[in-house]
């Protein structure tokens, strides 16, 4: 699977490297709701930190469609609330 980290660039992660970032996600799930912009953060920090030991980094020069595209470090509570809106599944699906 191919995901973007927005303003970061893209990695490539075998399923159960995806399957593994799901306690973060409930942990980005739980800021939003509780609208703690710190520990939305902090989430998005850790998930971004585990996109990058488990993945693959894919060249810059390489056009590959992305299958997951994670929200940056820096997005607001509001942002992340938009995009988990149009989910059913978090930002991570399974």
């Amino acid at each position: 699977m191919i995901v973007r980290i927005l303003n970061e660039g893209q990695f490539e992660l075998g399923d159960s490297a995806v399957n593994q970032l799901n306690t973060v996600d409930d942990a980005i799930e739980w800021a939003v709701n509780a609208g703690n912009q710190e520990e939305l953060t902090k989430a998005l920090h850790s998930l971004h930190e585990q996109v990058r030991a488990a993945g693959v980094p894919v060249p810059d020069d390489q056009l590959v469609d992305s299958d997951l595209i994670l929200p940056a470090a820096d997005a607001t509570l509001a942002e992340v609330a938009e995009l988990l809106g149009e989910s059913q599944d978090g930002l991570i699906p399974g």
